[in-house]
């Protein structure tokens, strides 16, 4: 429970009362100005708690994850105890079932695409102007796009 004193957390903390507060407050005004007669306030009014409704949701999410790493101990940190760490920083599957990161989430892989036109197929006549009109202008810094013979 120290982990949710620490000067950030208190700061979250009093950033989500005095936004819920707000929020409420502005949701109250514009019931109030609906009440009078201004139609379009009763979407502001129920806008502001909807508001408010996901600062709280946001900051318990916050709150479960700090105490659920914490209750996960210190071996979640990375793989330090006995998990195999690639290149990439991340934890093989492995290593993670054994050091209690959950394996749900993963980072994202990256795949080579294939080009659409293979190496030595045709050549689109477009892009191969387009191509010697950038090559030009990278020949000649000071020449302005007019100024191009093709």
């Amino acid at each position: 429970m120290k982990r949710l004193w620490t000067p950030a957390w208190i700061a979250r903390h009093v950033a989500m009362v005095v936004l819920v507060v707000s929020f409420l407050g502005l949701g109250w005004w514009q019931v109030t100005r609906a009440a009078e007669g201004n139609s379009i306030s009763w979407g502001y009014a129920i806008e502001w708690p909807v508001f408010a409704a996901f600062v709280v949701f946001v900051w318990w999410r916050e709150l479960w994850h700090t105490l659920r790493s914490a209750a996960d101990g210190p071996s979640a940190g990375g793989g330090e105890a006995g998990g195999e760490e690639r290149a990439g920083g991340d934890v093989t599957a492995g290593a993670a079932l054994s050091s209690g990161i959950p394996t749900g989430v993963r980072r994202p892989v990256r795949v080579a695409r294939v080009p659409a036109v293979p190496a030595g197929g045709p050549e689109d006549a477009d892009l191969a102007a387009y191509n010697r009109y950038l090559a030009w202008l990278n020949a000649n810094p000071g020449a302005r796009p007019g100024d191009f013979p093709g």
